[in-house]
């Protein structure tokens, strides 16, 4: 049975210290008659050509060659991962025949420069919501970006385009003062509340040293949040410390029964807001085109919604077309509310709701 020249690229690399991500290796089996009195035997020799100017590890080229055995017993060629005793870095290698390139699974392949740091992405918090036969794909929609210390990567009002991680380096957050609000080092996260929200940028960020950023753009930025919906969670949580945090004393207000305007709080913050802060009240908004709306939370989950002839999720969704309105958000629910199920997790209706909106504005466009 003669072995088919087979091309093994790396697509997981962890510490190994003599290959990179996206080298390739390609394997033959060459097989040499030996003469006895009876009749000619033949044993196939394994060879393997490295990468140009790459040092040959004894022990890739050993689990290579096994490889040969394998398929002259039958075996078909595997997907293989090579754990190298003899150092702590290991690979992972998947095979074409010929020369044909290895997709990843996603719309482009992993550049080389992120397939080498893998081993540091799936340690941040963002890829550690993906399964690990998912990661790759995920990764494949992102592109790696690096900046010199003082470059501006956002700023506030600027429309928001794209969500950002940072792989390596740090940098601050600013007001509109040029103040430092806080500092975002190695695998934290910008830039998803003004593609979630379809707001503006909320904050300048710059950057302290040089830094690798990792970024997607708000079409794909969709598209895995709808393909990998653990994601979603991810994003909750973030919203909810980060919220936490810049909306301290506004949910202070609110607890007490603070009076406001859309105009300067949108629906979709008003509502996040109260979620996060697991708050249990009744909001009213009056002053709209739809007539007076009232929303009812409980610990932060959305359990009544009407406006105008709106009731339930359609109400919610309603609502967020609003940008001007006076809002009162009064303390308590009613006894019996308190048995009335959620209208559905929030951060589903939001994303849900943010989606109906820019279908909307698509449709007033056209």
């Amino acid at each position: 049975m003669g072995f088919p020249k087979v091309i093994f690229r790396i697509v997981e690399n962890k510490s190994c210290p003599l290959y990179t991500y996206g080298d390739a290796f390609s394997l033959t089996g060459i097989s040499i008659p030996i003469a006895n009195k009876t009749e000619n035997t033949f044993v196939t020799t394994a060879i393997v050509d490295y990468p140009a100017e790459k040092n040959i590890c004894k022990i890739l080229n050993g689990d290579l060659a096994k490889i040969i055995i394998q398929y002259e017993r039958g075996d078909k060629i595997p997907v293989c991962m090579i754990s190298c005793s003899g150092c702590t870095g290991s690979i992972k290698l998947e095979h074409s025949q010929g020369d044909k390139k290895i997709q990843t699974g996603g719309e482009q392949t992993i550049s080389n420069e992120i397939g080498s740091i893998m081993h540091v992405l799936s340690d941040f918090a963002f890829f550690k919501h993906i399964d690990d036969e998912h990661l790759d794909t995920v990764v494949s929609f992102f592109e790696l970006v690096k900046y010199k210390a003082g470059d501006l990567i956002i700023k506030k009002g600027d429309p928001g385009g794209h969500f950002y991680i940072i792989v390596e380096g740090s940098v601050n957050v600013l007001n509109d003062a040029g103040i430092i609000i806080s500092k975002l080092n190695k695998g934290e996260v910008f830039g998803e509340m003004s593609l979630i929200c379809n707001d503006a940028v909320n904050a300048t960020i710059q950057v302290v040293t040089p830094t690798s950023i990792l970024h997607i753009d708000q079409r794909n930025f969709k598209k895995i949040l709808d393909r990998y919906p653990s994601i979603q969670l991810f994003f909750s949580r973030l919203m909810a410390e980060r919220l936490k945090a810049s909306n301290k004393i506004r949910a202070e207000d609110l607890s007490s029964g603070m009076i406001g305007n859309l105009a300067e709080i949108p629906p979709e913050a008003l509502f996040q807001t109260l979620n996060v802060n697991n708050k249990t009240g009744i909001l009213t908004i009056t002053e709209l085109n739809g007539g007076t709306a009232r929303f009812s939370f409980r610990q932060g989950a959305l359990i009544k919604a009407k406006y105008g002839k709106y009731v339930g999720d359609v109400a919610f969704y309603q609502i967020l077309k609003e940008d001007s309105g006076r809002f009162r958000f009064t303390p308590g629910i009613p006894p019996e509310d308190f048995e009335i199920p959620e209208i559905g997790f929030f951060m589903k209706l939001l994303m849900e709701g943010m989606r109906k909106l820019d279908e909307g504005r698509v449709k007033k466009i056209n």
